[in-house]
């Protein structure tokens, strides 16, 4: 994986042609480096809405063929791992699976790169664990992702923490990616956690962004719009330009 600094940005969960094409458009207009979209999304309550499945994919597909944009999604199951594998750039293991052992065997024997989210309730200690699983079947391009954990606090959706990544940096050389959306479930508290999260060393941030958040069928809620998206990015990837003097130093 490249260390430069790369922003993620797509729809939580793939709904449409013209949400995801709309959304890819902006994301890559403004700058991102990938797009982010669920075609599968494991929920909470089995009668909330699961993703399009294949049809999923293919939209992502059509929006990566569109904008040139690699396509970072979920696999929740290893029985569609053939389908993903046909459109994911980037294979992403959700919260939810990160101790999905034969999951992340898979993933680890497909070769291809990977993002795996840190567990809402799992220590550092687990997620490199569970890292090892993908690692020590032969496939190293993998990201760490810190996506907020559980605490006793409840003004956020979840707790951000930006420990995690000056420890996961001193432990591994794997890239760490911070997921501000998750851990804040409010749009407005995306920007301040994100910066946050570039001064903390991060070496990338994924971010929900979609064209009327109030429709969304998935965490409409913490999603940026479009419409702000640009101005978040150019301030983020200032931030990261300001940074990458200091990260060059400590590495030397």
């Amino acid at each position: 994986m490249s260390r430069d600094f790369t922003l993620i940005a797509g729809p939580c969960t793939v709904e449409s042609r013209e949400q995801t094409l709309a959304t890819a458009y902006a994301v890559h207009a403004a700058g991102a480096g990938m797009l982010r979209g669920g075609a599968y999304k494991p929920r909470t309550s089995p009668h909330s809405f699961q993703g399009l499945g294949r049809d999923g994919l293919r939209l992502l597909a059509e929006a990566r063929d569109a904008t040139g944009l690699p396509v970072v999604t979920e696999l929740t199951d290893v029985r569609e791992i053939e389908p993903v594998l046909e459109v994911a750039d980037v294979i992403q293991v959700g919260a939810r699976n990160m101790q999905n052992y034969a999951l992340l065997t898979e993933i680890g024997r497909s070769g291809r790169p990977a993002l795996l989210k840190r567990g809402p309730a799992s220590t550092i200690d687990d997620l490199l664990q569970a890292a090892e699983y993908i690692l020590s079947e032969g496939n190293d391009d993998l990201m760490l992702c810190e996506r907020g954990i559980r605490t006793f606090e409840h003004a956020t959706r979840f707790t951000l923490d930006l420990s995690a990544v000056p420890v996961l940096k001193e432990r591994t050389q794997l890239p760490v990616i911070v997921d501000p959306s998750h851990a804040a479930g409010r749009r407005e508290l995306v920007r301040p956690l994100s910066l946050a999260a570039v001064a903390a060393g991060a070496d990338g941030l994924i971010v929900e962004v979609h064209p009327n958040p109030a429709e969304a069928l998935c965490d409409g809620p913490q999603a940026l719009t479009t419409s702000e998206f640009a101005d978040y990015a150019d301030e983020v990837h200032a931030l990261a330009r300001a940074m990458r003097p200091a990260v060059e130093l400590a590495a030397v």
